[in-house]
């Protein structure tokens, strides 16, 4: 069983991300780090000549291009602090340690102390190979509490010299070199540790950030792949309509090419009237096949959401009825009007008109019960031999919380209705509820 201080070491390891494959990725130097450099050098300068000119580095002995030097040179470590952040650390912990021995007072300065905190922290935030960034952090922060260490020390014999001298003034509970010491090793200890700190948090948001990036790439490519699949299922479906158009024109034209083969001779009126119903029959399978294999060409479709439903390929605006019935009581009210301008207009529409009808109001109706709060909808259908065909389907909701959906219904929609270079309307009414519309063109050839 391990011990506190190796759980400690090992979630320590863990949130740093010791064993962690993922790499930061390491920029260029670029603008922002040559702005942030900059400031905090003319800042820091700034600072400098102020505290001077207060009398506080009366106790400086070097000359003030050195106390500048020393102020310029730590601001440009952080030229390179999130290129080569390990490196920079290393130095700004020498820079602290020349600056403390030989300038304490300049060292001591604000601005400094900020560089060389974002230096630390940089280099934990920043470093790709973890372990060497654990190697190099704890050697700086070790170096540094050893050197306090020996302050530490020497100011307790100066304190005991103090004392025997009888020349110690206790102002407080503790002795104040002692005091000073002590306080100096908290300050340092909050500095270092929320460096380490603060560099661990901006390495595990970067970490978190590039997992949902990753994520967002492959959830994007898996719907690209249920995109094509859903493809070739609605071109699948289309080439099954395909065939049953085809089918039943030929089958139409053979019964009537029989027929005229038999009352040739003996009715050649009869035989005329065969032969025109075939000339009918193979105009109106060829532009239905042309109109199919035109969906088919186009570019990349969607399919409906519905990848269950059944095979309806004979179905057509006769056939809405029994599907409204389906829906209707089913938390739905569902309403049907066809409306014809001419009598028996219905019955005359082209299969493929039929079936796109149909297909539509089977695909709206499943969106109003996969994702509306409506509990009414209305279905028409118009028919105007001499313009166009054109149902609606029409509801009084909103679209439901938590069911939105992949949008391949809509779109398999527009696809079958592009394929009969039919007019789509899509979209939510500004008086409420939700409107698809989608108007076929009838004419020559149908």
């Amino acid at each position: 069983m391990s011990s506190p201080v190796e759980r400690v070491l090992t979630w320590l390891g863990a949130w740093l991300g010791v064993d962690d494959v993922w790499e930061r990725p390491r920029p260029a130097i670029g603008r922002q780090d040559v702005v942030l450099a900059a400031s905090v050098e003319a800042v820091s300068l700034l600072a400098l000549e102020l505290v001077r000119s207060s009398g506080g580095l009366d106790g400086v002995d070097a000359p003030v291009w050195a106390e500048w030097l020393a102020v310029s040179t730590g601001s440009v470590l952080l030229l390179g602090r999130r290129r080569w952040p390990l490196t920079v650390a290393l130095l700004a912990a020498l820079h602290m340690f020349v600056a403390g021995v030989t300038m304490p007072q300049v060292m001591a300065q604000v601005s400094l102390q900020i560089v060389y905190f974002v230096a630390l922290l940089s280099g934990v935030a920043w470093a790709r190979d973890r372990r060497a960034m654990v190697v190099v952090v704890s050697s700086i922060v070790l170096f540094m509490f050893a050197w306090l260490t020996w302050q530490f020390t020497l100011g307790s014999a100066v304190q005991d010299w103090l004392d025997e001298e009888d020349l110690s003034t206790d102002v407080g509970f503790f002795p104040p070199v002692t005091a000073a010491i002590a306080i100096t090793l908290l300050v340092n200890a909050i500095y270092f540790g929320g460096a380490i700190a603060g560099g661990g948090v901006s390495w595990r948001a970067a970490r978190q950030r590039a997992r949902l990036q990753d994520q967002a790439a492959t959830i994007a490519a898996q719907a690209g792949r249920l995109r094509e699949q859903a493809v070739i299922d609605e071109r699948l479906r289309i080439a099954r309509d395909l065939h049953d158009v085809v089918a039943h024109g030929v089958s139409a034209m053979g019964i009537q090419a029989g027929a005229a083969r038999r009352v040739l001779d003996r009715d050649p009126d009869a035989a005329r009237t065969a032969l025109a119903n075939v000339e009918e029959a193979s105009r109106d399978a060829v532009t239905q096949m042309r109109r199919l294999l035109g969906a088919l060409r186009e570019g990349v479709g969607e399919d409906a959401e519905d990848g269950s439903r059944a095979r309806t390929s004979e179905a057509g605006v006769s056939d809405l009825a029994s599907l409204v019935a389906e829906v209707d009581g089913q938390g739905l009210a569902v309403t049907l009007d066809v409306v014809e301008e001419q009598d028996g207009a219905v019955a005359r529409l082209p299969r493929g008109i039929g079936l796109a009808v149909y297909r539509t109001v089977q695909e709206a109706l499943t969106n109003v019960r996969r994702h509306s709060t409506a509990d009414t909808v209305s279905v028409v259908v118009r028919v105007d031999e001499r313009a166009y065909a054109e149902v609606e389907v029409v509801d009084n909701g909103r679209p439901r919380r938590g069911t939105s959906g992949s949008g391949l219904g809509q779109l398999g929609i527009r696809e079958r209705a592009a394929g009969h270079e039919g007019q789509v309307d899509i979209g939510p009414r500004v008086t409420g509820g939700y409107r698809v519309r989608v108007r076929y063109p009838l004419g020559a050839g149908g």
